[in-house]
């Protein structure tokens, strides 16, 4: 689906924009800046947990009179690139996604347009090839490991985790997870599986109940559709990235939210100093830049037992203070 996506034809380079590429920064914009141009390039819909932090925070920015944002959803990694050159060609001057399935095309595409900034969700760092491309990703592991802790007061010790792939943005909140939860009880079993898929709810949902069947009594949701099947079998749930404890009042107990605000809110800072360049971004998910946090227990607030509840008080100031580290683990985690 494409909201307001058009084409010209391509522009050259302007000398302006070959010397910023040159020193590594976007040209300068005015002191009273306009909205920034923004376009938003992503592969699943807007509705995806990950995704719709993202959307959620360029649609405030939008809002707030930052930025001037559209959007396309559901684009094929094999379309990306075009998606991708359609939106240089029209103005935009700043482009979000995610481009872990085109990687190389992305930065291709990057490197012909200097003038225009590239925030994008990336396994990899940034390069010198490609000065006006940053990268982010969901660094919430702090964010994860405080559910665990709450998990391993709320189990009977048989925890099902299901997620899309096992790649570093999976596997460091999967970890940190357990790890939260063997704080509280060390004897915690896991059953791990990757469906293969970033939106494939039914998928989820099957692998949840197989799960169930196999003893668990809570499940990790790091994808749609886990949460369903917990409802519907009577266990409890954790959920990831986004809280859905409205539509799960009874079975999500907690959820590690990623706030995307922070993120994009740099990127724009620097757009408008005329200071935006190859950075890691990744550092604004961590708990103590904003970047994530713990949702309220709510309808769980009175089951939780005092003590886990202290716990992750302690240990959250902990993180925001600097004197307590959650351990970045992007090894693929494994059924125990």
């Amino acid at each position: 689906m494409t909201k307001g996506l058009f084409t010209v034809s391509r522009r050259g380079l302007m000398l302006s924009g070959a010397a910023a590429f040159a020193a590594g920064v976007l040209p300068r914009r005015g002191m009273a800046a306009e909205p920034i141009k923004m376009a938003g390039v992503y592969t699943v819909p807007v509705e995806q947990q990950w995704v719709s932090r993202i959307h959620t925070a360029a649609e405030a920015a939008k809002a707030a009179g930052q930025v001037d944002y559209t959007y396309t959803e559901n684009v094929a990694n094999t379309d990306y690139p075009r998606v991708l050159r359609e939106y240089c060609e029209s103005g935009v001057k700043l482009i979000v996604g995610e481009i872990f399935g085109a990687e190389q095309e992305a930065r291709e595409v990057a490197a012909e347009y200097p003038d225009v900034a590239f925030l994008l969700g990336s396994s990899f760092p940034p390069d010198e090839a490609t000065p006006n491309l940053s990268v982010f990703d969901n660094y919430i592991q702090d964010a994860a490991y405080l559910s665990g802790l709450i998990a391993g007061a709320m189990t009977k010790g048989n925890i099902g985790m299901v997620g899309g792939f096992p790649i570093p943005e999976v596997n460091r909140l999967m970890n940190a997870f357990m790890k939260g939860a063997r704080e509280v009880n060390p004897e915690i079993k896991f059953q791990v599986s990757f469906i293969g898929s970033w939106f494939d709810p039914p998928k989820a949902k099957e692998t949840a109940f197989a799960m169930i069947d196999g003893g668990a009594d809570l499940l990790y949701a790091e994808r749609f559709g886990v949460s369903d099947a917990a409802k519907e079998r009577g266990v409890l749930a954790i959920g990831n990235v986004i809280d859905t404890q409205a539509d799960y009042p009874q079975t999500v107990v907690a959820s590690a939210l990623w706030h995307f605000e922070p993120t994009l809110q740099k990127a724009i800072e620097a757009i408008n100093a005329g200071a935006f360049k190859a950075e890691n971004y990744g550092i604004y998910s961590y708990m103590n830049a904003g970047g994530c946090s713990l949702a309220p227990l709510g309808t769980f607030e009175t089951q939780v037992p005092d003590t886990a509840k202290a716990l992750v008080a302690e240990r959250e100031a902990g993180i925001k203070a600097g004197t307590f580290t959650v351990e970045i683990d992007d090894s693929e985690p494994k059924s125990t």
